[in-house]
């Protein structure tokens, strides 16, 4: 298997970033992000599928992403993920964004990652795995118990245990639990 590796760097929506070195922030790119969320990254591979169905994502960084990436997807990326890219740490913190019900349904949703260790970050590097403490939690399984398995309460309480997930999302599956 290939090492995953970070193609193209968008520094804002459909911004993209100058094949530079640049500084990668707690907050990512932009003060607006919270630090649980401050790098949205998406899988090439699905803007093939989203252009088989004819759909209007259909270039990198139509969906808002910070990073474009190769050899990841939702199946093989987990929550608390660690990987150091350039003199940078991330961490994924969460699945991405299900803002629409085309995301929800297919489950292609990207992912989030937390800045651990600020650092100089450039497009085309390899992220390097340092650590998978939840290597059962992959966001592939958390998009199922958030949007498809909703009525799981046992896997939706067992989800909000795990300490590396993103408070929003821990907050919201706790919410289930206790039938809010």
């Amino acid at each position: 298997m290939e090492e995953p590796y970070v193609h193209i760097i968008f520094k804002g929506e459909g911004d993209r970033a100058s094949r530079e070195k640049f500084w990668l922030e707690k907050v990512g790119f932009s003060q607006k992000n919270n630090e649980d969320h401050a790098i949205f990254a998406y899988p090439i591979k699905h803007y093939t599928y989203w252009q088989q169905e004819e759909v209007d994502f259909k270039e990198e960084g139509s969906l808002g992403e910070n990073f474009s990436v190769l050899e990841m997807d939702e199946f093989t990326v987990c929550i608390g993920d660690t990987f150091r890219m350039g003199d940078a740490v991330i961490q994924v913190s969460r699945p991405g964004k299900a803002n629409t019900s085309l995301l929800r349904k297919s489950l292609r949703t990207g992912w989030y990652f937390r800045v651990v260790e600020e650092g100089l970050v450039k497009e085309g590097t390899d992220l390097e795995l340092l650590e998978r403490p939840y290597p059962h939690w992959s966001v592939a399984v958390c998009n199922e118990i958030m949007y498809v398995n909703k009525y799981d309460l046992r896997m939706a309480d067992e989800l909000s245990d795990c300490e590396l997930l993103a408070s929003n999302w821990r907050r919201a599956l706790r919410k289930r639990v206790r039938g809010f």
